[in-house]
């Protein structure tokens, strides 16, 4: 194994029992890292907590923001100093604009923005303390990008990337990397819960001139593993000199607008 400062850290993933989450937690423990799995739902995290060596589950609304404190608190407690941070928990509710309901507004960004806000305080002021850290938000491209349906969602993931950005210029001085990943439409259950038939998938990779959607010019979904891996490099020392990058995992899909 190359070493790459990821082996004996402690890391902490948000939304890890399933999809994008699950994948960059396997993906950290198999470079040897301790991984504190974070979800809503605790028993699925829990179920693949005890797959991955030396690693823990723990129930967490990251809307909620002393159970943000408590579960860092806990986690630190068992496993050691959160060293590396990956904020993926997100949900996804869409609408257009004028159909978007209060309640789906706020609950966008309770979770996607306000959420990621509250890990980020959390993580940062600990890693501040010590010194020493690195946090990989997971946004999305579509922060980028303008997509019919998905205002609430665009405007929570972009609000999300410059909270990452600003909180990387904040700490640089304290030796601390803050970097966001924005995958493209991923192989996942949200990415399927907006499908309405058996070739919805090449629809995606194909694009859409009615709905001002490029497709996907490498010609596939990306994997989750393919964020996964993106994550890693930017936790690691590989990418020591990196901090405030918006990486881009989109098969080209944005054409890197």
């Amino acid at each position: 194994m190359t070493p790459d400062g990821i082996a004996g850290r402690t890391a902490l993933v948000t939304g890890a029992a399933q999809g994008i989450g699950a994948a960059v937690a396997t993906a950290l423990a198999s470079r040897g890292a301790i991984v504190a799995l974070t979800d809503s739902d605790g028993e699925a995290a829990h179920r693949l907590a005890v797959t991955l060596d030396g690693s823990r589950a723990y129930r967490l609304d990251v809307t909620d923001c002393a159970a943000v404190e408590r579960v860092f608190t806990a986690a630190e407690a068992d496993l050691g100093p959160v060293d590396i941070c990956v904020p993926v928990a997100g949900i996804l509710r869409p609408a257009y604009l004028l159909e978007t309901t209060d309640t789906d507004w706020r609950a966008t960004f309770d979770v996607n923005t306000t959420g990621v806000f509250h890990v980020l305080r959390c993580a940062g002021r600990r890693m501040a303390d010590r010194g020493r850290g690195s946090i990989v938000t997971v946004s999305s491209n579509a922060a980028g990008i303008p997509r019919l349906g998905m205002a609430a969602y665009a405007a929570a993931k972009a609000a999300t990337t410059l909270l990452t950005k600003c909180l990387g210029l904040e700490l640089a001085d304290r030796g601390l990397r803050c970097n966001v990943v924005a995958p493209g439409s991923t192989d996942t259950a949200m990415q399927r819960a907006l499908w309405t038939g058996p070739d919805d998938a090449t629809g995606v990779i194909a694009g859409s001139l009615a709905t001002y959607r490029t497709g996907i010019p490498l010609g596939r979904l990306v994997e989750p593993a393919d964020i996964a891996n993106a994550v890693v490099f930017l936790a690691s020392d590989q990418a020591r000199h990196i901090t405030m990058h918006d990486l881009y995992v989109d098969g080209g899909a944005t054409l890197r607008a």
